[in-house]
């Protein structure tokens, strides 16, 4: 039985209609409010055109309706009898490839679009490898625009090969991937079958999203929370230690382990905004109190006691470039774990991954714009940290500007290139 909210990401290249089968997800699934709907058809009238252009349905931003584009990572919600869905639609331009990063670091299942006139682009298996990279378990290929080569079956399915062959080198199992013909314009095998495709007998876009089941297996390295704020009551000596628990679950009595200094103590009490629980689980916001009186900031991390992360000033680790300005070794930026963040320093860039060719290139002199590759960073305080592969609440991580703040890379602990490149990337659903 599949669970009742699904989290998606959309990707592809420019025009390969995402914006418009979005809009026609929310339209046929009677998502729209009526306003909204006057406005599209307002719009759509203005323009000459007969039918409501369903894209202006997302793209609310003025620049990209005026561009027919999407330029900013929207999040929809839709919904139907069987599940809930939060989408996030990411653009298709090369420069905002970070957008897709971002929409795609929090999927259960992504849907790539393809124009049918041009099969699978660069673009496509630049997206294809960052949804490995980050482990999204399940990819829908959406071969769009159907309607423009008459519906044509070879043309589906030699797209559909090719993708499905690419994405299998990168690690997934054939069975992780679907590929869907439609045209979303006309709303053929979006949510209703069309009969232009006689020869199609799976489920339509709508159908088979209804019953993906999404990888929902927790981190299995134990209890870890990072704390966020430090809360006391001098009047009564009470302090307590706020944050959420990122994997695990906690109870009273715990052996806990507070790094990167690596003290032990017991839970005493975890407390939550209705009151002291026995136990808290994954997700969940709470408030520890220990035994002893233990030096705990912001940016420490509570751990089981038993299986604690390793704590290291030097880590190997996986990038997505982001910034224009190039990442060379000897850089000095801020990394941002969890609820610290700390000065770092690039000592070497081992790899780089070529995403279009499978390939990994050793000892480039920078890593460019949308470039993902290996690094091997020097912190200034010691991280406690698992690798991503185990757990991608604390194995995560971005590279900031320290002089304005802005993200630089979005990067995952571990050697997740030499995984991807030898065909065992993404996690299985």
């Amino acid at each position: 039985m599949a669970s009742d909210l699904l989290r998606l990401v959309t990707a592809g290249s420019v025009d390969d209609g995402k914006s418009t089968l979005v809009g026609r997800l929310l339209y046929d699934t009677k998502s729209v409010l009526s306003d909204q709907l006057d406005a599209v058809l307002r719009s759509s009238a203005e323009r000459g055109l007969a039918d409501p252009d369903l894209s202006l349905l997302v793209d609310g931003l003025r620049a990209e309706r005026e561009q027919g584009i999407t330029i900013d990572v929207a999040y929809r919600y839709f919904a139907t009898s069987r599940r809930t869905f939060v989408l996030a639609d990411t653009p298709g331009h090369v420069q905002y490839l970070r957008n897709t990063v971002t929409g795609a670091s929090t999927a259960d299942h992504a849907v790539l679009l393809t124009d049918a006139r041009k099969g699978v682009l660069p673009q496509t298996r630049r997206h294809l490898a960052v949804m490995a990279m980050l482990g999204v378990p399940g990819i829908t290929l959406a071969v769009n625009k159907l309607d423009l080569v008459d519906f044509d079956r070879g043309t589906f399915e030699s797209t559909r090969d090719e993708f499905v062959a690419h994405a299998t080198s990168l690690g997934y199992r054939e069975e992780q991937v679907t590929a869907v013909p439609l045209s979303a314009l006309a709303g053929d095998n979006v949510v209703a079958a069309s009969d232009r495709t006689p020869w199609y007998d799976g489920p339509t876009l709508l159908e088979h999203l209804e019953t993906v089941v999404p990888d929902r297996r927790g981190c299995d390295v134990g209890f870890r929370m990072p704390v966020q704020y430090v809360l006391r009551d001098g009047a009564t000596d009470y302090r307590g230690y706020a944050g959420q628990v990122v994997a695990g679950e906690v109870s009273p009595g715990d052996p806990v382990v507070v790094l990167p200094d690596g003290a032990t103590t017991t839970v005493v009490e975890v407390g939550t905004p209705d009151g002291p629980v026995d136990r808290a689980r994954e997700g969940e916001p709470v408030t520890l109190v220990l035994a002893d009186e233990v030096d705990i900031t912001r940016g420490d991390l509570i751990a089981s006691a038993d299986r604690r992360p390793r704590v290291d000033d030097e880590l190997d680790a996986t990038v997505c470039w982001l910034a224009d300005e190039p990442l060379r070794p000897g850089a000095r930026v801020l990394l941002k774990h969890g609820t610290r963040t700390t000065t770092c320093r690039v000592l070497d860039l081992p790899t780089r991954f070529d995403e279009q060719e499978l390939a990994l290139e050793d000892g480039p002199q920078e890593l460019s714009l949308n470039e993902i590759g290996r690094v091997r960073l020097q912190v200034a305080d010691p991280l406690p940290a698992d690798d991503y592969a185990d757990c991608v609440a604390t194995g995560a991580f971005l590279l900031i500007e320290p002089n304005d703040g802005n993200t630089l890379a979005a990067g995952l602990l571990g050697d997740a290139l030499s995984v991807m490149a030898s065909g065992g990337g993404a996690r299985d659903d």
